[in-house]
């Protein structure tokens, strides 16, 4: 980012904290009155620096009696004593931070314990303040708190202490989610007083918070938190980008709104139906309109897009009666709908979602709720208070008692998560275990909270408990089968994806029913069979990746100590997937190194390719973009040169084709007619149930030669009803924010 940009950026930064502030108590004059000392705090009046802290907390928890508050005056009290005397980067007296940490937490319903240490979050480790000390006044619990903090605030966010740090953090949040809240709501004051830094540093934080903490908040549900750091960090990094979103917003803003239109329509319906219901207007942040309009490949936004529609009714009932009535009385877009209250996100969000169009043609995205539902929406693990205590002390409905479920476990199948232990944290602390180094770690952290949309898959087992099982969108059967056996996952010798067999690469799809066939004789055998190297090839989830690859590092010379025989070192060697009697298809330079083309992307000359060394010194051959060619990339891997056979293609090729057509009878078998008819063999067919009269066949075929490719296709395109013929496509990098 050059200067000019940079300075760009932190004005905007200096905007949005002077927009913020107009809706939040006054910090900075409050931390001038917190330094005349204790006359304010004579005769028992509250310091005037938290009495907005305490009537948010009152107004979120209405049960917190003069206990409670006395707890916070006396953290408040330590805390400004303490940092008396210290200024942050900006001038401000120190204790404004704390403050506006614990009011971001207080504004979220974080209970008394949480808001008590948010108060004193940074006292161990900037002032004279000792652990004990805390541990005395406050308690076991507070205490523990404050030291979990303490430890993440000694993190060097710069590149070589990445993966030890976040390791470190993961363990200290993993005992308690409220850790991680508080360094959260840290995270976003800082973000928001980040002008007065660097720019080179404002970068450096800027990325970290959008690699790690905004997944982390996303992970916790702390959807509220998230957005406005969505929002920071994107204008830090793309500050162009984000200066014109916003003047898009803004000009929006000054024109008639036909959301408001639709949705006084929708209060109308609701009304005569007799449902007691709350509709407000939702606007999108600005990241959530760039990404809308990167989605939709335009530059300009209108009608209803810069928001949505947010129903919030008192009884889950009453969700799916709204739903009833937005698709009798508006034209539904199906395509649009998710039921997130039957089947719950991983990080127990709840709501139906929908689209509707009007009579005018106007379509408006719809989010149905109950308050609780929108509570946990919003505050995540926040919104549930204390995870010790009773639910009676706290005068909240936990999410087991409202019926929720969601993930938890290595299986991700516990209808009843704790929310101290969400799934996904479990499975970080698992992963953490069982990674032989920081790197590897590292690598699976950041693969792990990329992924952002999941599937829901049932399995039926022989002699296993069935179950239902939440994997990343992408997962294969290798993937479910280390979810569901863990490390016994090794033993999986086949899997029926919906009743029929099908190859352990096979990609889920959300509602797959799957039945993997486990080695019963693998346990008990003195030197068990373990994976097939190309199963990394497969695998997306670290918890199958960790388990694949340490398995191979202690087995480096595979099965029975069996060892690939080296071809000869003077001459390239041909790939293993072309014919034998052929000249080399792909070669490389890497002396005595088999060379063989990958099955999950399928390269065919004259793609473009690079390789990498797995087990046995083989060279796997890549298509550029391909997923698991990147992950081994960043896994530490060199890529090594391979290129395709000068003078000639000639050998067998494996390409995966899709043809996507309208839902006709015979499709299937003009298709696989019209596929034989070319002398080309198909290896796996798969059709996709249909959408709105769509439907998208996938084919992986065996070609004669690369350039039968272009020919297969344009014959599948002739077939009627076909109006898209195309490959594969490795996965496109996009936009990071």
């Amino acid at each position: 980012m050059n200067a000019e940009s940079a300075d760009n950026a932190a004005d905007i930064v200096r905007r949005g904290l002077r927009r913020i502030d107009m809706r939040r108590i006054d910090l900075r004059r409050l931390g001038r009155v917190a330094l005349l000392g204790s006359n304010g705090h004579s005769r028992g009046r509250l310091p005037g620096a938290i009495e907005h802290l305490i009537k948010v907390h009152r107004t979120r928890h209405p049960e917190a009696g003069r206990e409670e508050v006395e707890t916070l005056r006396r953290a408040y009290v330590l805390a400004e004593s303490s940092h008396r005397g210290q200024t942050r980067k900006s001038g401000e007296p120190y204790i404004t931070h704390p403050l506006a940490v614990t009011l971001i937490l207080a504004e979220l319903g974080a209970e008394t314990t949480t808001l008590t240490a948010s108060l004193l979050h940074d006292t161990v480790e900037d002032t004279e303040v000792t652990l004990d000390q805390v541990r005395l006044g406050f308690g076991e619990e507070v205490s523990y708190l404050v030291d979990g903090v303490t430890k993440l605030e000694k993190v060097d966010y710069g590149a070589a202490a990445e993966p030890e740090t976040f390791r470190k953090m993961l363990v200290a949040t993993g005992d308690d989610v409220r850790v991680m809240s508080i360094k959260l709501a840290d995270r976003l004051h800082n973000m928001r007083t980040l002008g007065v830094m660097r720019p080179e540093k404002q970068a450096r934080i800027a990325k970290v918070t959008r690699d790690v903490l905004i997944p982390l908040a996303e992970r916790l549900g702390v959807q509220a938190l998230k957005r406005e750091l969505e929002d920071l960090v994107f204008a830090i990094l793309h500050p162009e980008e984000h200066a014109g979103t916003r003047a898009m917003i803004e000009a929006a803003a000054a024109r008639p709104d036909p959301l408001a239109v639709v949705a006084d329509d929708l209060r109308g319906v609701l009304r005569d139906a007799g449902i007691a219901a709350e509709v407000r207007i939702r606007p999108r942040h600005t990241v959530s309109v760039h990404r809308l309009m990167l989605k939709r490949g335009v530059t300009e936004l209108g009608g209803c897009d810069f928001g949505r529609l947010l129903v919030i009714v008192d009884e889950d009932a009453d969700c799916y009666a709204v739903l009833g009535e937005l698709h009798t009385c508006f034209t539904p877009v199906i395509a649009e709908f998710k039921d997130f209250i039957a089947a719950p996100k991983f990080n127990l969000y709840q709501s139906l979602h929908t689209a509707v169009a009007d009579r005018h043609g106007r379509i408006a995205e719809v989010l149905v709720r109950t308050k609780r539902m929108h509570r946990v929406a919003e505050a995540g693990v926040i919104a549930l208070g204390n995870p010790y205590a009773s639910e009676a002390a706290q005068g909240t409905e936990t999410p087991q008692a409202a019926g929720a479920t969601g993930p938890a476990g290595d299986g991700w199948a516990d209808p009843d998560p704790d929310p101290t232990q969400p799934g996904w944290l479990a499975r970080l602390l698992e992963w953490q275990r069982a990674a032989p180094d920081p790197d590897t770690f590292w690598t699976a952290l950041r693969d792990d909270l990329a992924q952002d949309r999941e599937i829901t898959v049932f399995t039926s087992q022989d002699g296993d408990a069935s179950g239902t099982f939440r994997l990343p969108a992408g997962a294969s059967c290798v993937d479910a089968a280390y979810a569901v056996h863990g490390e016994a996952g090794h033993a999986c010798v086949g899997v029926r994806v919906n009743g029929r067999l099908a190859p352990l690469g096979t990609r889920l799809r959300d509602g797959d029913a799957l039945q993997l066939l486990m080695d019963e004789t693998a346990a008990s055998a003195p030197e068990p069979e373990g994976p097939d190297p190309e199963w990394l090839e497969y695998a997306t989830t670290p918890a199958a990746r960790i388990a694949i690859t340490r398995w191979l590092a202690l087995h480096p010379a595979g099965p029975g100590g069996e060892r690939p025989v080296a071809a000869p070192a003077a001459r390239p060697v041909p790939a293993v997937d072309s014919a034998p009697d052929t000249e080399p298809v792909a070669v490389t330079d890497l002396p005595g190194a088999a060379v063989r083309l990958a099955r999950c992307c399928t390269p065919v000359p004259p793609d473009h390719v690079t390789g990498f060394v797995i087990r046995g010194g083989t060279v796997a051959v890549h298509r550029e973009g391909c997923p698991a060619g990147s992950r081994m990339a960043a896994a530490g891997r060199a890529a090594v040169s391979v290129r395709w056979r000068d003078g000639g293609s000639a050998g067998n090729f494996r390409a995966t084709v899709l043809a996507e057509a309208l839902s006709r009878p015979r499709l299937l078998a003009d298709l696989t007619e019209v596929i034989a008819a070319q002398g080309i063999g198909i290896v796996s067919a798969a059709v996709e149930p249909p959408q709105e009269h769509r439907v998208r066949h996938t084919y992986t075929v065996e070609l004669p030669a690369p350039e039968a490719l272009a020919d297969l296709m344009r014959a599948m395109k002739s077939v009627p009803g076909v109006y898209d013929v195309y490959r594969a496509r490795p996965a496109v990098a996009t936009l990071r924010y």
